[in-house]
This record gives structure tokens, sequence and C-alpha cells, in this order.
């Protein structure tokens, strides 16, 4: 699985190599590394990330885990306050304070949590609970990789048209039906359907949460606006295997499919709420 990826990169250098131009930045343009902004806000994701994995084993309301949560709040507020003052910061905070900033910033997370969660599940399904081999349990997520691309493909065909609210609730929507179908009944196809079911609506919600942030920022900020939303799409994917680890541990380490009913459910709840909470928060279809 590794040692894939290494013709991979030494492919993608070398296309690098000739594609980018090879002149260095002005010595005046060159931002300084923001060490400091980035050993807190790490230290203090890692430290809410191991909060909600060891929440299974320690319990959710344990002095560790709170401990562990408050230190992950210090640590945040400390970044936030430092980025305000730094020279050269690793996130420029102002835009989170933006409404459709912040709104792709939790579409993003909401999308990658879901996405993560579902896809954790199934694969320890398929291969711990019914032994499938890898090239089985892979050949299964077929279905899911297709239902993602034509969820996005639909999106960004309607998003002018329809606006980024509705089809954030419809996404959102379409992702809790498909994750409560194997909550409901726990078997190999109700698995596979209700996971591409719900990787179509996930698959929405990427091209919204996208199109959200970076739709109305202005052309030199948009790198920074991007680079928002990917930094909290990898932190939604951090949060989704987490919790539902956490939530399925019983499974995980068991016979029973109980944990990953249970890791179904929370998934398909919390789908469902950040419905409405899109259909609250998303802005809707802009005049033109």
């Amino acid at each position: 699985m590794f040692h894939v990826n290494v013709p991979i990169g030494l492919a993608i250098a070398a296309v690098l190599a000739v594609l980018l131009p090879a002149g260095p930045l002005a010595s005046a343009d060159r931002p300084r590394l923001d060490v400091l902004g980035a050993i807190l806000v790490t230290s203090a994701t890692a430290s809410l990330i191991y909060a909600l994995i060891a929440a299974g084993e320690q319990g959710w309301l344990s002095a560790v885990i709170g401990w562990l949560v408050l230190a992950a709040a210090v640590g945040y507020v400390l970044f936030v306050l430092w980025q305000r003052r730094a020279r050269s910061p690793l996130m420029d905070v102002r835009l989170l304070a933006r409404r459709p900033v912040a709104i792709g910033a939790f579409l993003i997370v909401m999308a990658t949590a879901l996405m993560i969660a579902v896809f954790f599940l199934g694969t320890f399904y398929f291969q711990h609970a019914l032994g499938y081999g890898a090239l089985q349990a892979g050949l299964l997520f077929l279905p899911v990789a297709l239902a993602t691309m034509l969820g996005a493909n639909l999106t960004g065909r309607m998003l002018g048209r329809w606006g980024g609210r509705g089809l954030s609730v419809t996404g959102l929507v379409v992702a809790a039906i498909g994750m409560a179908a194997p909550a409901v009944s726990m078997n190999p196809v109700s698995v596979v359907a209700g996971v591409a079911v719900a990787a179509a609506g996930t698959g929405a919600m990427f091209v919204i949460a996208s199109a959200t942030a970076l739709g109305q920022v202005a052309p030199h900020e948009a790198g920074i606006a991007s680079g928002i939303v990917s930094t909290f799409h990898e932190f939604g994917a951090s949060i989704g295997a987490a919790v539902v680890s956490s939530v399925a541990a019983a499974s995980l380490t068991g016979t029973t499919l109980s944990g990953f009913t249970s890791g179904f459910t929370v998934a398909a709840v919390a789908a469902a709420v950040g419905a409405v909470a899109a259909a609250l928060v998303t802005p809707g279809r802009r005049s033109t």
C-alpha cells in the first residue's frame, strides 16, 4: 500500500520539474515559516483527535478526556491570538469570520467526516466481520466511487441554477438516507447500496463547499481560502475516523455487529442534523 505511492510520487515530481517555473521568488515576497502557529494548531488538533479516539476506551465523561479537550481548546485560542499578531501567519483567521468561507469550512468538515466514517465502517465490516480479502472489498467499493463522481458532476451542473442551500440540504439528506440503510439492515447488499447512496450525497457536498468558500473572495485571497478548505478537509477526515472508531469499537475488536450498526446510526443522525444546519446557514442562489 505504501510502495505503490513511490512511483506515483516520482512521476509527479518529474512532471512538476518540467511545468513549474524555475526562478525563485524575490526575497521580499517570500513569507517566513510560522513555526509557532504550526506547533499550536497541530498540538491542539492532535489533543482533540486523541480525546475522541480514547473516549471509546476511557469513557466520554472521564477526566482524561476532559483535560484533553480543554488542552485542545486552549491551543486553538492561543493559535488564533498568535495568528492575529504573527508577521507571516499560517492561516488568515479573518477569512473564517466571513460567512461564505465559514460555511464552506463547515460543509467540507461534514462531507469529509461522513465519507471517511462510512469508508472506515464499510472496510472493517467487509474484511473484519465477513472475512473478505482486500481485493474483494475494494471491488465492492467501486459503486461507491462511481456514485461519488456522479453526485459531484450533477451538483456542478446544477449549482448555478439551484444555489448552494438547496443542494447542500439535498446532499446531506441523501447521505443520511444512505447511511440509514446499513443501520437498519446489516448485510453486504445493504452496506454497498447504502454507502453508495451516501457517497453520492457527500460527493455533492465537496463541490458545494468549495464553491461556497471560494465564490465570494477576492482573487488574491483565493489561495488562502482554498488552503482553509483543504485544512478543514483533513480535519473532518480525522474527526470522522476518530468518532466512528470510538462508537464502533465493540465491532472493530470483537465479533458483534452492534458497533457497526451504532456507527452507521451516528453517521446518519449527524448527516440529518447537518442538513438542518445547512438549511439555516447556507446562502441561496445568487442573482446575476
